[in-house]
């Protein structure tokens, strides 16, 4: 259920495909990408259509693998890098379900920003879904800190999202250096078009050691911020198959000019927005980041996810008022379901709509299975869980046809957690949520089991209406 604290808007996706293709910075291999639009609740998903089976891998933060120059993430066999600049322009263009479909390891560089990204997206345009995109808010200040690299950071509760940076690299050219983000609708201009940088130290260890295969000095601002030597600059501009390459008075390398007196910062801010994206469930705050970096972003929004998981799950528990009368009482569900003691596993069902449905099942010490499972310790079976979620599941979705009888069959089930026994004297509160319309008599519905505030089962159920005729006496 959603606290009054939260808000809610519609879950987006693309409204066509998109193409994109480019350069890997890292690796240097050209890399062709398809955007595709994807079903409420996919998220954002990655499939590396070079490899066989074309393995998936999701972006999400307990995917990531490695934060070394940019964010990587890996599942399944499947591993893609430089994801934050296309992760962020989707977040800041409130997209919430994509399929990239890619040919390579790593996503290309483009100009070093998220604005060409930007740019295709719009040109896509974005489709609002028939599936709610719920906020939630953060209960208490979320802090991260690491002393060895100058690191905080903090998540505050606001009513909006918001970021604040700053960056301090003790470099004369840099400085200290600000950047804001007051709002996400200001992203596109804002921070969408501020490229990464790189200092010319940094550069040449780099080149030296092949780890920017796909480089090129104009999707970077390259700061000097030491004495350099014209040989250093001559080396530079014949790696990158450049002329007149000289170093400006403001310590920039005259590749490029810069579109923002503090765009370094603002790029800070850019990956800071790509990284948190990552955390997978829609939040609002207040970011402030003193010295981000990728590791640090990371570590900091796994925080932030398992914080908004403890909130999520208690704002899912249902409310249950033994007092109020139910939608349906026991010999409500009775004429409707077709078992009968002693497998009716349900007593009443408190709330039901045309997407979702709450039961109650109420476990006493008389129950029929305590006598073998197991005498002296006595535990709930987890497949009689399972079952009376399929229980509440048949009330949901068997229609009210008075001319027939109607069974249901499991054809599938996945994604099945038991996380807590449930023992004589515990209330049962059962939660299914259909997944997706009822289509030839298969229903697909999520499942939860709580008992006061606690999961203490969860499962992913398939099963198929069959009607019967009706007997006549």
């Amino acid at each position: 259920m959603q606290s009054s604290n939260n808000g809610y808007d519609f879950q987006h996706t693309l409204a066509s495909e998109i193409s994109i293709s480019g350069v890997g910075i890292h690796t240097g291999h050209t890399v062709e990408m398809t955007l595709k639009p994807a079903e409420p609740n996919t998220g954002v998903v990655f499939k590396r259509i070079d490899l066989a089976g074309s393995p998936s891998v999701k972006a999400d933060v307990d995917n990531v693998c490695e934060t070394t120059r940019s964010t990587t993430i890996e599942a399944n066999g499947a591993r893609v890098s430089t994801i934050e600049h296309l992760l962020a322009a989707l977040f800041g263009n409130q997209v919430d379900n994509v399929l990239i479909e890619i040919n390579g390891p790593e996503v290309p560089i483009l100009d070093g920003s998220s604005e060409p990204f930007i740019e295709a997206i719009q040109k896509a345009g974005t489709k609002k879904q028939d599936a709610q995109k719920v906020y939630y808010t953060l209960q208490h200040n979320i802090t991260f800190s690491d002393d060895q690299k100058k690191v905080e950071m903090v998540a505050l509760p606001y009513h909006d999202f918001r970021i604040n940076t700053l960056i301090d690299f003790n470099s004369p050219v840099l400085g200290t250096q600000h950047a804001a983000l007051k709002n996400i609708s200001d992203f596109n201009e804002e921070i969408a078009p501020c490229r990464t940088f790189s200092f010319f130290h940094e550069l040449e260890y780099l080149i030296d050691h092949n780890l920017i295969k796909g480089g090129d000095i104009n999707n970077a601002i390259v700061v000097v911020d030491k004495p350099v030597t014209e040989d250093q600059v001559k080396r530079i501009s014949k790696v990158f198959n450049k002329k007149d390459v000289k170093v400006n008075e403001g310590g920039i390398l005259n590749n490029l000019e810069l579109r923002f007196p503090n765009e370094p910062a603002r790029h800070k801010l850019l990956d800071v927005v790509g990284d948190l994206a990552l955390v997978g469930i829609p939040f609002k705050g207040h970011i402030i980041a003193n010295r981000p970096g990728h590791s640090s972003n990371i570590a900091f929004a796994k925080k932030i996810k398992e914080h908004l998981k403890k909130v999520k799950n208690k704002q899912q528990v249902p409310e249950y008022d033994p007092s109020k009368p139910p939608v349906y009482d026991i010999h409500a569900i009775e004429s409707k379901l077709p078992h009968r003691y002693p497998f009716l596993l349900i007593d009443k069902i408190i709330e039901k709509d045309e997407k979702h449905i709450i039961g109650i099942k109420n476990v006493t010490y008389n129950e029929q299975f305590f006598q073998g499972h197991f005498p002296g310790n006595c535990v709930m079976p987890g497949v009689l869980l399972v079952e009376a979620l399929a229980q509440c599941g048949g009330i949901l979705t068997i229609p009210d046809d008075s001319e027939h009888d109607y069974d249901t069959y499991f054809l599938k089930i996945d994604n099945c957690k038991f996380k807590y026994k449930v023992v004589p004297g515990d209330t049962l509160i059962l939660k299914m949520e259909l997944m997706n319309p009822v289509r030839r008599g298969i229903c697909e519905m999520k499942g939860t089991i709580f008992v006061g505030e606690k999961i203490v089962a969860e499962a992913d159920l398939v099963a198929q209406i069959v009607k019967k005729p009706k007997v006549r006496k």
